[in-house]
């Protein structure tokens, strides 16, 4: 069982989705064309997005012409991925409950596996075994994360509100490890890792909605409100024209299927 099994993983994210939509960051365009490119995928490549939550990732793999079917054992995030607009003519994710160490998808039938912002909640090793029987001869998993980048001034100053939560060092500190059982799992091969930089550049409710959408931000009403001005102190130091810039580094974990 993974560490974090214990803080209940698919159920403490309900109620969060409208947040999670709003404000979680995106991926860099360079992130997608690495996966497009070493994992040899194309228009109409079926990916399977496990843990999908509201859909941002799977609507951002769908903009590259690939088959998305979401899986998410969370209703309300769930929901809310359902329920999300599309721009422009790309082709709508479909979406189903589902765990990551049982799918419930047909053996050898995905181009590639992700599971974005999400890996660090599942079985590593059932969830793995679980990937590689889905997957096609020659597919990929591809795991990803946006984690802070603290050497940015603003970003560290967060971070050490971030850090103020009930559970966020709990979560966060397993979470920065993570993807290291695809990269000596005997499921998998040629597997590697590369770092993107990333950011978001927001106001000062962005990063109200960015700190409230983790799933350890307080919920008690006195605490809230503590943590709320914490964040407004520090957004109010570093605000540049009412916004600042919250700095991430992308990392990418990619494995291709062992036979």
């Amino acid at each position: 069982m993974t560490e974090l099994s214990r803080f209940d993983p698919t159920n403490r994210f309900s109620g969060l989705a409208a947040n999670y939509d709003r404000y979680r960051p995106s991926y860099p365009a360079e992130v997608l064309d690495y996966i497009r490119g070493r994992c040899g995928l194309a228009d109409g490549s079926v990916l399977v997005d496990v843990g999908c939550g509201t859909g941002i990732s799977s609507r951002l793999f769908a903009g590259q012409g690939f088959r998305v079917i979401g899986i998410e054992p969370n209703a309300d995030m769930r929901a809310a991925a359902l329920a999300a607009p599309l721009a422009g003519d790309i082709p709508r994710p479909s979406y189903r409950e589902g765990q990551a160490e049982a799918t419930g998808l047909s053996a050898q039938s995905a181009d590639a596996v992700l599971a974005a912002q999400a890996f660090h909640w599942f079985d590593s090793a059932a969830a793995l075994r679980e990937f590689h029987r889905i997957l096609k001869a020659g597919g990929w998993a591809i795991l990803l994360w946006n984690e802070r980048d603290e050497t940015d001034p603003f970003t560290a100053a967060y971070g050490d509100v971030i850090r103020t939560a009930p559970d966020a060092a709990a979560v966060e500190m397993p979470r920065s490890r993570a993807g290291e059982p695809l990269l000596r799992s005997p499921w998998f091969q040629d597997a590697e890792r590369a770092l993107f930089r990333n950011e978001q550049t927001l106001a000062e409710e962005g990063v109200l909605g960015r700190a409230f959408s983790a799933s350890y931000a307080p919920r008690e009403p006195d605490r809230a409100a503590e943590f709320t001005a914490a964040l407004r102190s520090v957004f109010a130091r570093f605000q540049q024209q009412g916004q600042v810039a919250l700095r991430y580094e992308t990392a990418v974990y990619l494995g291709r299927r062992a036979e």
